[in-house]
This record gives C-alpha cells, structure tokens and sequence, in this order.
C-alpha cells in the first residue's frame, strides 16, 4: 500500500484525474492524502467533491478555507465573492449529501510512516508553539463544533482576522475561529506566533518582524504536510523544520503535485488552466 498527498484541487478536476493515472493510484490498496481546498476558482469544485467523497476510506480531506468557505456561504448565512465558482455545488441535486460529507472532515491528520517518522498534514501548517498532540486537541475542538447542533452558528462567526495571535487561554468564539486561521490560512507569523494576514504572495512579501511559519524550528522532528500557499511553488526554501508545500497553483496554470509519503517522491501533471 502506498499514502500519497495531494496539493490544493480547487476545481481541478481533470488534473485531479490524470494524476491519480499517472502514479496509478488503486483505491483497493492505495490511499490518498489531500491537503484541503478542494473546491473554488476552478472550473470543476462539483466533480471534485464527488470524485474524492466517491473514494471512500481510500481518500482523506483535511479541511481548507476554500472549503469551510463554502460551508459558511451553504449553512452560515455567508456570501459568494465575485470570483467564487461554488454555484453548480449549491445548485447539485447532491448538494446536502456533499455538504454533510465534506462538514464532518477533519482539520488535521497524522500518521507514522516508515524512514519518515511522524508526519501530520494540514492545509495551512503548524505553529512552531504547538505540539503535535495539542494541534491534534484544537483540531478536534473545531471539528467537534462542525458536527454539533449549533455549527450554523459557526460558520456564520468563524472567519475574521482577530485574534491574530493565538493565547491558551482564549475561549468561544475568539479560541475557535484563532484555531481555524492557524490550520487553514496561516502564511507569516511573528516570533510570538501572531499571523499576518496582509501577505499572500512569495517569500519577499513578508512583512517586517515576520517571517513564514516553517522558518521558526520547533522542537520536535516532525514532518508537516501542508497545502494553501501556491506562491511557494512547492518549495519551503530556508525551512527550519522538515515542512513539505504541496500547493503548486494547479488552478493559477502551474502542476498538481502529488508526493508519495514513503519514498518522498514527487509527481505531477500540467494544469489545463491558463496562468
């Protein structure tokens, strides 16, 4: 059996495909790790969700903004930006059951692998301050709103930029929503850890006093697996932990990349999208 981990789909759907020949993925005996974004600014966010729900236990989603975006615009009371492409979701006969399945993934998973150690995958990546063990608990602090009965509460209140710097003791809302800006729209923090959420382009773009999360070491040596980030390329240049990008800007014309999780094998295929 072989674990491979996918960058950010975002729509792309005919890439998602060739890729998954061109390493010729088996979901009888082969698993899939995908780093969230599924859906938005391609052309195709249906077939992807339900190419990859269709996959079963074959296919594990960690939750990406993209993806809880929708949610927010489906069960939150949020709306869609003038660049979103989630109408023919909202539209699908299969809207509901979609939905349901795409509100009950998780915001982090880990798993040992052999010659690579512990490795957890996120969409965003990890704060240095965070072990692994608590960013599994936040996680599932987050998850466990998702499939409670107040998670339209939730959504409605989850994005906005404060708290920018993530403190233990916060509670609510506030402790919630800091925990999902970490996992899924983390770029460049500070030394203390407080995100920036000026900056989305490349390395030189850092504001003054930041620098990106994977340049702050930390004291274990995990491998972290992370997607949201098609600047970088699929590069962490001056990483200071062992940090894997995967978001190599299929949807912006680049590659979907895909990495086998064993060997540390790169694949991947042209995007069919104009740069």
């Amino acid at each position: 059996m072989t674990t491979y981990a996918i960058g950010d789909l975002q729509g792309c759907h005919a890439e998602f495909v060739e890729l998954l020949e061109r390493i010729d993925f088996d979901p009888r005996h082969d698993r899939l790790w995908l780093a969230g974004d599924l859906v938005n600014r391609g052309p195709a966010s249906l077939a992807c969700l339900r190419e990859v729900r269709a996959l079963g236990e074959a296919a594990i989603t960690v939750l990406g903004n993209h993806d809880l975006h929708l949610l927010a615009v489906a069960r939150g009371g949020g709306r869609l930006n003038r660049k979103d492409t989630l109408a023919a979701i909202l539209d699908a006969p299969d809207r509901d059951a979609l939905l349901d399945w795409l509100q009950s993934r998780p915001l982090l998973v880990r798993q040992a692998f052999d010659g690579q150690g512990d490795t957890v995958m996120t969409h965003a990546g990890l704060l240095p301050q965070w072990t692994q063990d608590e960013a599994a608990g936040f996680a599932a602090e987050v998850e466990a709103r998702l499939g409670g009965e107040c998670s339209g509460s939730f959504l409605e209140r989850m994005y906005g930029n404060a708290p920018a710097c993530w403190k233990a003791s916060l509670e609510g809302i506030e402790r919630l929503r800091a925990i999902v800006n970490v996992l899924t729209r983390m770029r460049f923090i500070d030394a203390g850890g407080c995100l920036d959420f000026s900056a989305k382009e490349g390395l030189d773009s850092a504001p003054p006093g930041f620098a990106p999360w994977f340049r702050y070491p930390r004291g274990d040596d995990l491998r972290l697996v992370f997607g949201h980030w098609a600047a970088l390329e699929g590069r962490a240049e001056g990483a200071q932990v062992r940090a894997e990008a995967l978001d190599t800007g299929c949807v912006w014309g680049g590659t979907l990349t895909a990495l086998n999780l064993s060997s540390g094998e790169r694949i991947d295929v042209p995007s069919h999208q104009r740069r």
